[in-house]
Parts: structure tokens; sequence; C-alpha cells
């Protein structure tokens, strides 16, 4: 990434042989489109002259609904060359939250794919990447010189909204510079030979959005999957000789699954891989490396409002403990607050990829931020060397009978049961003890654990006010639509089983993912 980049949209290095791969589209795994990094920007270029052409005023915001592929990337570098803002929206939203994000943002345009067209077209003008008529994005949309807008300081240049789990999504206008920053200080360095990601995270969510950002940056070539499935994920991390990847740590424990799915598969390629985004546990790590010995796999942390420059390697070479997020890359930038001592208590962070308000809201920006500070709301502890660790976030610790918990803890405790492939936990309202801790467990392969064995366990090995009062094993935990479970089925399917008394009743509708 060279020093002179100053709009997001602008990454694939003109100064470079554009001629080599940037993108291989398996939208359809069959026929697999590919794209060199020229016919990239020139289709980024194409997007942002015909969006000028449309005489939109400057920093209009362009939504993206969309599956993942080629044109989903073309379209978001090009909404920033243009000088427009990119929103790209979460497409396993209810029609309200759409509706909703739409009137929040201003949205003036929407490029969509051909299923999600009708959930926006007649509320703004689309522009719809399976359209193979006149107004579709091939017939719309040719490759174009394009000089990017140079942006302004503080200038824009994309809005997520958060997944909204407590309420409405909130926008998170994030700038140019402040992104690029993000790239700079935690991009790897570019390697003799092209590094090969692979990309099945949604792109709506800054895990996947980053790293397909962090690929052009280093000229990389991206492989580019519509969605998370175990097997054609795996078929391609050894077909397309994948070096280098971030990932949610629930995809890799699907993965690590079934042991099966990967005996005489060769992954000598896949050197790197970055889990971050949710939380992790000794034995998954354990699992993951055991499946995947020639790969260094380390644990990172990042959040949508500032970024994932946060954590690196310790300075002094220390190697850094396995569930650790790493040695703050500039300690003066982050903080630890309302908890015993120093070293434990909400993380606060400041730097340059920090946003400066969530969009259209005052009130909460005020609750967030303070001199510059983000106050993350996860609770974190430093070790002794510096290491930081992530414990839980503020808002889902509970109360029981008098008692902190946080549900990681309790998962992690749960899931070094040798017969625990992943477990989540969630609070049960009780009128003695405001709430009780409720399991919802995914066995290994062949177990027969029980409910009462695994509540042994945990009394064993955990403070007594730990253990799951209840514990209903699943076949797969549920997923969010960003490849995270969804604690929120979770909890309401706690309330469902204990209305009806149902948690050791086998259900035929039992849920899975």
């Amino acid at each position: 990434m060279t020093e002179s980049l100053y709009n997001l949209g602008d990454l694939n290095d003109a100064t470079l042989s554009l001629d080599v791969a940037a993108i291989v589209d398996l939208r359809d795994a069959a026929a697999p489109r590919q794209y060199t990094h020229a016919d990239a920007r020139g289709l980024a270029g194409g997007v942002a002259r015909w969006l000028q052409a449309q005489g939109l005023p400057r920093g209009s915001r362009i939504a993206i609904a969309s599956l993942n592929r080629a044109e989903y990337l073309f379209a978001y570098f090009g909404i920033m060359r243009a000088g427009y803002v990119a929103v790209p929206i979460n497409i396993k939203q209810p029609q309200e939250t759409l509706d909703y994000v739409l009137a929040d943002a201003g949205i003036a345009l929407a490029f969509t794919d051909g299923p999600r067209r009708g959930a926006f077209a007649g509320r703004v003008p689309v522009v719809d990447f399976d359209d193979a008529g006149p107004d579709g994005f091939a017939a719309l949309i040719g490759p174009a010189d394009f000089d990017s807008v140079r942006p302004a300081a503080d200038e824009v240049g994309q809005m997520l909204y958060t997944s909204g789990s407590t309420g409405k999504p909130k926008g998170v206008p994030l700038t140019h510079a402040g992104q690029l920053w993000a790239l700079a200080v935690t991009s790897l360095p570019r390697q003799p030979e092209q590094q090969r990601y692979l990309l099945a995270q949604p792109l709506f969510h800054m895990n996947g959005l980053f790293m397909a950002k962090r690929a052009f940056a280093i000229h990389a070539q991206i492989v580019i999957l519509p969605g998370f499935d175990v097997d054609t994920y795996v078929d391609a991390l050894e077909r397309y000789r994948i070096s280098t990847l971030t990932a949610v740590p629930t995809m890799f424990a699907r993965i690590v699954k079934d042991t099966e799915r990967l005996r005489g598969r060769d992954f000598s390629s896949l050197r790197r891989v970055m889990l971050g985004s949710a939380p992790m546990t000794q034995d998954l790590l354990g699992r993951i490396r055991a499946a995947f010995p020639g790969t260094e796999f380390s644990h990172g942390y990042g959040t949508t409002e500032a970024g994932p420059a946060v954590f690196g390697p310790h300075p002094d070479g220390i190697p850094t403990p396995g569930l650790a997020l790493g040695y703050p890359l500039e300690p003066e930038q982050v903080r630890l607050v309302d908890g015993a001592d120093e070293n434990q208590g909400v993380l606060l962070m400041r730097n340059p990829a920090v946003l400066a308000g969530y969009h259209n809201l005052p009130e909460k920006s005020a609750q967030v931020l303070k001199d510059g500070w983000y106050h993350s709301g996860d609770v974190m502890r430093r070790d002794e060397q510096g290491f930081f660790y992530f414990v839980g976030r503020a808002d889902d610790m509970f109360v029981c009978a008098g008692e902190n918990i946080y549900p990681v803890e309790v998962e992690k405790l749960l899931e070094r049961h040798p017969d625990v492939s992943q477990a989540s936990v969630v609070p049960l309202p009780d009128e003695e003890r405001a709430h009780v801790p409720v399991a919802f467990v995914v066995r290994r392969a062949g177990s027969a654990l029980d409910a009462d064995t695994l509540k042994r366990f945990a009394l064993a090995h955990g403070p007594a006010y730990q253990h799951p009062r209840r514990v209903r094993f699943l076949p797969e935990l549920p997923w969010a639509g960003t490849n995270k479970v969804d604690r929120n089925v979770l909890i309401r399917l706690a309330r469902e089983l204990e209305a009806g008394q149902a948690w050791n009743r086998l259900d035929k509708k039992e849920i899975a993912a």
C-alpha cells in the first residue's frame, strides 16, 4: 500500500502490474469468473463515472445490498472514488429494518442483486447486478479511467450499520483517512509471491469488508464465495491454494467439527489465519491448530466503531498466548476503566479510525464518545506481560444471586469438557436470583454426554454460581447474519423451554443453524 493513497476506493496500486489476478468470483462454482486488478480498477472507475453522471451531490449515500460477489466490490470502491458514501446493508434483516436503514441513511440509490431488488425497488432507484436488460449493471457500467476524488481530512467514505441486537441498527460513519490509517498499521508486508485470500463472511460486516480492503491494499488475489458453507469453503481453501485469510471463530468451529471432512486434503499453502469478531476458547483453538498444523492462527480484536488497529505482537518479541488478543499497537491509545484496578475493566480506545459519532444519534454518541475516546463496552483484562484478553460484553453481563456472570467465561469452562464442541450461555429470569445461567451445547460427534454430567463438570471446575442450571443439547448453534452465534434466538428459546418445562423433552423442531 502506497503512502500516496488518499481515497479508500483507490486501493489497487496503479504503479504495480494490473495484469495479475484480483478476484475469483465463485457465485457459480462450476463457472468461476476471474478479474485482474486492471479489470477491477476499470469497473470501479466505471461505477464512479456513471454515478457522477447522475448528478448526485457529493457525500450522497449509496447502498449495496447483495450476497458476496465481484460486483459488490466494484460498486463499493467506485462509490467512494466518486466522492459518495458506500453503505453496505445487512441483507438478512426484515423489511421493516431495511426500510428504517434506507430512511435513516437517506439512501439516494442502491446496488442490489436480483433476490434483493424487490426490497428496494419503489423506495429508491436500483441498479441490479443480475439484470441483463438495458437498465442492469452490465449495461450501465463499463470500464473507465477515473481520477478519484480527493476527500477532505474528515470526509466520510463509508457508513456501516451495527447489527442492532439491542435495538435499531446504528449508522457508523467512517472516514477515508481513518480506514487508510487502519490498513497501513495492520496490513501484512507484501510478499514476493502474490497472496491469495478467501472471503465467505458477508461484505456488509467489518470482518469480511476489511479483509477485502486488506487484500487489495497488498495487491493480492481474493476468492469470493457468496456465503459460508463448510464444504464449499474447504474445497476453495484447497483448490485455490489460499494463503491468508480472516474469519470468525464459529466458521472454523464448523470446519473442524467433522475431522473426516479434512482428511487427505492439502492445505499446505495456508500460512496465516486471523480469527476475530467473536469469542474464542482454548479448546476450539487447539482443535483448529490440530486440523491445520502448518498454519499460524491468531485471535484478534476490532470493532466497527474503532477499527481493527488495536492489538498486535509484543514489541519485545514475546510470543502471544493462545487466547490473548495481543499487545497494544500504541499503548497510549487504549485504557481500561471501571474495573477493580488498571489491569481490568472496560476497554476505551482512541485512534484515527474511531468514528466521530453515530449517524443521527447525538445522545448515543455522547454515551460512548468522550474527548476522542470510544467506550467499547467490552470488558478486558491485561496480564503481567501487557497482553489483553477478552472477558465479555458489559451489556451481556448478568447478575445471579449477587454475582456478576459473563457468559463467555462460562462458555470457556464448558468447552473444556472433552465431549463439548460448542457452548453458548444466556441468562434466564429467576424470581429469587434475578437470573440464572443456562447453556445450549453442541456435543462432539458420537458423544452421549448428558446434562447432569456437564453440570457436575462445571461445579467441579468453576465457581458454583456459574454452573448452568439448565442444559439443552442442539445439533448446531443458530447463526446471525454476521456468522456469529445468535444469542437473541437462544434467549427466546430458553424462555420458551422454561415456560413449557421442556428442557429435557425431545423436540423434532429442535433448532439448527
